[in-house]
């Protein structure tokens, strides 16, 4: 597994021209636009990644985007990887463990995910301080190659206390409000049922969604820091009338990503 990142890292950073980024950000549906932000940007199409997995969800573009945010280098992926799509779940570690090859030492995470609360309803935004693991698998599950990270990885700090006490001020200053909350992830695809969400909103959940989870798995193993933002698009099954919609998660995902690019920018700006 070593040498097979290796080469596939090897082949990235020959087209980055001489960038060394430090922090990746992984776009989540309909939220591409901040990728739109990047000055001097260098595009890498996955297909075009010998050995890259391949996005296939509308809302997700499928390409690594390398340059400049708020005079900081960053590595931007346009389009994740879910295990609905059939991808392993090993598949995400590799992913991570590519970036992490790269030189990458922290990570924001983003996604576009459904309230179980009533007062967090759509076009809010969600600071995650932990998630539930509700997909029925783990990424880091096989062998453990300990030059990659540790057998049994702590998660007490996955999404990093001092980044999410950074990221208030910042909304704070922005006069920007921005909830905390616990994301639960399914594997999907389809939406949850009214009966699942009342299970989650018992289990403390309160936002659910089928992505992001693995990924802050596979970061916390390779040592990387970590921040993760939700979008809110709707209100879980049950809680509102009407059906739910990818088309929906969209178009509620573009309304508020003004709110997040402006949040992750200026989060950026400040970092060392």
């Amino acid at each position: 597994m070593t040498e097979n990142i290796t080469s596939t890292a090897d082949q990235i950073r020959a087209r980055l021209g001489g960038r060394h980024p430090r922090l990746a950000i992984i776009l989540g549906s309909g939220l591409g636009a901040l990728a739109d932000r990047i000055e001097n940007a260098v595009i890498i199409p996955y297909r075009e990644i010998d050995g890259f997995p391949q996005s296939t969800v509308s809302g997700h573009k499928g390409a690594l985007i390398c340059g400049t945010l708020a005079g900081k280098e960053v590595l931007c992926l346009q389009g994740r990887f879910h295990l609905y799509e059939g991808h392993h779940p090993s598949v995400i570690n590799r992913v991570i463990k590519i970036l992490a090859a790269l030189g990458i030492t922290g990570l924001i995470v983003t996604n576009a995910a459904g309230s179980c609360r009533p007062d967090m309803g759509a076009g809010s935004l969600m600071l995650i301080n932990d998630h539930i693991n509700f997909s029925g698998s783990n990424p880091l599950t096989g062998p453990n190659d300990e030059a990659l990270g540790p057998r049994f990885p702590d998660m007490s700090d996955a999404y990093t206390a001092d980044w999410r006490s950074r990221i208030h001020r910042l909304a704070n200053r922005n006069g920007l409000t921005l909830f905390n909350g616990t994301y639960l992830m399914v594997s999907g695809p389809n939406f949850e049922t009214a009966a699942e969400i009342r299970a989650f909103q018992t289990l403390g959940a309160d936002a659910v969604g089928m992505s992001t989870v693995p990924e802050v798995i596979c970061a916390v193993h390779s040592g990387m820091k970590v921040l993760g933002l939700s979008v809110i698009t709707n209100l879980g099954t049950g809680l509102k009338s009407g059906v739910q919609s990818h088309a929906e998660t969209l178009a509620q995902a573009e309304k508020a990503s003004a709110d997040l690019i402006r949040l992750v920018t200026d989060f950026v700006k400040e970092l060392n």
